[in-house]
């Protein structure tokens, strides 16, 4: 089998993949829809109810993984400077590239953890 056969089999079997998907997806949105409607509920209802916390929730996801992606270029930069340079003509790329993913998925976390913890006070507050 060639390569020019692979890439054929390849292709029919994406699209396919990607039909199968499709009608999946609108299968399960119609039987949702149903079940609202059996139970009373307006379908149309369901889909335009706002979300009051999203955009806090993205924007303090982003603002940390923001923070800490500039805490990993400081760390780098000052703190982790003298591991990657052996020499003075030799320079390591890619050395320090763990610090980078690690601090800004804490970054990350943490915007989310603060999400959360205003969320769950203005619930309190309210209730």
């Amino acid at each position: 089998m060639g390569p020019e056969q692979l890439v054929f089999i390849w292709l029919i079997i994406s699209v396919l993949s990607l039909f199968v998907m499709i009608l999946g997806i609108r299968y399960l949105q119609n039987k949702e829809n149903m079940v609202m409607i059996e139970k009373g509920m307006d379908p149309k209802l369901n889909v335009s109810r706002p979300a009051p916390y999203r955009t806090l929730k993205w924007g303090l996801l982003l603002v940390g993984a923001g923070l800490g992606l500039f805490a990993a270029y400081l760390l780098d930069h000052l703190v982790l400077y003298n591991f990657r340079h052996v020499d003075e003509f030799e320079y390591h790329r890619g050395a320090n590239v763990p610090v980078y993913f690690a601090l800004i998925a804490v970054g990350g976390g943490l915007g989310l953890i603060l999400s959360y913890r205003i969320e769950k006070k203005e619930v309190l507050d309210k209730g």
